[in-house]
């Protein structure tokens, strides 16, 4: 393929696809765990970050990972240690965050096209770096993940039982937010802060249509989302349009097939 002489366009293939993997597996634990919100309101709190890096003149990937591991341990701390529903805490967390990513901005009068690479994605800004960060993260992530996965899958179908179970289930919790945290923050290069969210959910959903195990459900919602990468990728190339919202308009496309595909 012509696109894939060029480098960049290379490192944008290998990072999306490790992303996709990533969004999709961690992902399938937060949807069945009726905890999606809690990718968008990450990528509006990695979005905090990376407006405190431009203004401050350092990486706006560092503090991005910064503030969204801060942001998923104060939700994970809030919805375990108070009588406060889990949507209302991700729905206060979301607005402050986009709300408080506007406000330095434009204050620091900073409003460019540099916050634009981070909210609707840009395959240009992948470098080598960003793609040697994302692949160790990977490697850790799924270790952890595979290594968890009978604990992640209890605590996902029912919290209650696996705790009266002895599985630690507060500090699997934690694990669990830190990685969706980490994903989403070296992410929002490829996809943007406004559609990341969309990787980790509509893969899922659209693989819970088939009614399979938990197994397969993941294996589907992964080849969805890497399917959905190349596809958005390929179009972003062609005709000059946004990486992140031709991804999500790509899995936006599987979904309503696998709802045509399994309707009764």
């Amino acid at each position: 393929m012509e696109m894939l002489e060029y480098e960049f366009m290379q490192r944008a293939f290998i990072a999306g696809i490790i992303i996709a993997i990533l969004a999709s597996v961690s992902g399938s634990f937060i949807v069945l765990k009726r905890y999606s919100m809690l990718s968008e309101t990450l990528a509006h709190s990695a979005l905090v970050g990376v407006s405190v890096g431009i203004v401050a003149g350092f990486s706006p990937m560092i503090a991005a990972v910064f503030v969204a591991l801060v942001s998923a341990w104060l939700i994970e701390y809030l919805r375990s240690s108070f009588d406060i529903y889990s949507d209302a805490i991700m729905a206060i967390f979301l607005s402050a965050s986009l709300a408080i990513a506007i406000t330095i901005i434009s204050l620091a009068g900073e409003f460019n096209s540099s916050i634009f690479s981070y909210l609707f994605g840009s395959i240009l800004s992948v470098t080598t770096e960003d793609v040697t960060t994302i692949f160790i993260f990977a490697l850790v992530a799924l270790f952890i993940l595979a290594l968890f996965y009978r604990e992640f899958c209890f605590i996902a179908f029912d919290e209650d039982v696996a705790s009266t179970s002895g599985v630690k289930v507060k500090f699997l919790n934690y694990l669990l937010v830190t990685i969706v945290a980490i994903v989403i923050a070296l992410s929002i290069r490829v996809v943007g802060s406004l559609l990341i969210g969309a990787l980790m959910v509509i893969p899922t959903v659209a693989a819970l249509q088939f009614k399979k195990s938990f197994a397969l459900t993941v294996l589907y919602a992964t080849i969805f989302s890497i399917l959905s990468v190349i596809v958005g990728m390929s179009l972003s190339y062609h005709f000059s349009l946004p990486s992140g919202a031709t991804i999500v308009l790509a899995i936006l496309v599987i979904f309503i097939l696998s709802l045509v595909v399994n309707r009764k």
